[in-house]
């Protein structure tokens, strides 16, 4: 599938947020898959005999170094937003799934490499070696970037660039087999991850994939961390609840946190309660960062707008006000609850579909036209609640324009 064309380039600053993200991942998941693989009894092995007879050749970690500059390089040089979004998906989506593989399967190279006598090949080598243990095996890893880097550059070049940049990744991914740093077994695994993974992450997804990605992600990282390096318990809980929140958000289900009358119930907080732990921990810290500054402002005659409050703010509207509870993850205060409520819950960091929106617009203009003054909040006052406020205040004076032609 071809990328659509953007009319402009990605911001410095949202290049150096993919990159930095993917250096997190894989910063907290290939060292400590090492540290898995160190600390076992023993080690699988995937040599075949074929890899007796691979040479070593010491010069070929030159090539095989220059994949890090190959991984800045990918974000720096995407044209446009969606190959950023696509290039940073495969990389971080190729980084856990390998990381687990060399958690459950753990392997580690068989054969003991030469003695160097070039100072500067045996330093390069040494650096290696603490960086780059021998058990992270299959699927390499490195080859899976060079198939990952090929793909979001290859559009970009032509010429004599593109077979420069093609043969050069050729180089690094055999670069793995001649410093004797993967078997063959690895390199076809890593060819196969970087296939599935450019197959699974396709330019022009749909939006509604995007926070379940992301929630995905935050579950294999977990896993990883806190399972197979921590061994803890409560780790498979906060995977099985970040799974549990991927697959309401891929399916855009607004009420999977089945919050009533303003409130959860317990089997939400026995499923979700990592999940909801969350959403309380971050409120509270945006009323301490945002503590002198009112929690709610009007947005227009009659309209207001912000966060969930608490008890004490909650008394600063004005009577007989109609609430608009418009968060599945916060529940509401208990004297809000006591008003006329009503929760219409859109997802956070999703856009919603024009068919949760009409009613929501319906509902604050009825209201309106009653004389009532109406609250409309989500949890933390960014985004859900303006939006709708905007649509509202734009629906608003499309008629008032109408009326007085």
């Amino acid at each position: 599938m071809r990328f659509p064309r953007q009319a402009t380039a990605p911001s410095i600053g949202a290049r150096a947020g993919r990159l930095l993200l993917n250096w997190l991942v894989f910063g907290l998941c290939y060292p400590l898959s090492h540290v898995i693989a160190a600390r076992l009894p023993a080690q699988h092995s995937v040599a075949l005999p074929f890899d007796a007879a691979v040479p070593f050749w010491p010069w070929m970690i030159v090539p095989y170094a220059t994949s890090t500059v190959f991984f800045v390089l990918v974000f720096m040089l995407a044209p446009g937003a969606e190959q950023l979004r696509v290039t940073s998906r495969r990389m971080m989506l190729a980084t856990v799934t390998a990381a687990l593989i060399f958690a459950i399967y753990p392997a580690r190279f068989t054969l003991a490499r030469p003695a160097l006598d070039d100072p500067l090949l045996a330093a390069a080598y040494g650096f290696l070696d603490i960086v780059d243990q021998p058990y992270n095996q299959l699927p390499s890893l490195h080859v899976a970037y060079c198939l990952l880097f090929w793909l979001a550059l290859r559009a970009q070049l032509a010429g004599w660039r593109r077979i420069l940049v093609a043969g050069w990744l050729v180089l690094v991914a055999a670069s793995t087999l001649l410093t004797w740093q993967h078997h063959a077994a690895d390199v076809a695994a890593g060819l196969l991850l970087g296939a599935a993974v450019a197959w699974l992450v396709q330019p022009g997804e749909t939006r509604r994939w995007t926070v379940a990605f992301y929630y995905m992600i935050a579950a294999g990282v977990t896993l990883h961390v806190g399972w197979f390096v921590l061994g803890s318990w409560i780790a498979l809980y906060a995977v099985a609840c970040l799974l549990l929140v991927a697959l309401a958000y891929a399916r855009r289900d607004t009420r999977f946190l089945g919050k009533r009358d303003g409130r959860h119930s317990i089997m939400a907080w026995l499923l979700y309660w990592p999940y909801l732990a969350g959403y309380w921990l971050t409120w509270l810290l945006v009323r301490v960062r945002e503590r002198g500054r009112d929690a709610f402002v009007q947005h227009s005659p009659g309209l207001f707008v912000g966060r969930r409050l608490s008890a004490l703010e909650a008394r600063r509207l004005p009577a007989d006000c109609c609430v608009i509870d418009l968060s599945p993850e916060l529940p509401e205060a208990a004297a809000l609850r006591g008003m006329r409520y009503h929760h219409a819950p859109l997802l956070d960091l999703h856009a919603p579909r024009p068919s949760q929106i009409r009613p929501i617009l319906a509902l604050v203009a009825a209201q309106r036209q009653q004389g009532r003054a109406v609250f409309i909040h989500c949890a933390m006052g960014y985004s859900r609640s303006r939006f709708i406020a905007r649509l509202h205040a734009r629906n608003y004076q499309r008629w008032l324009s109408r009326s007085t032609n």
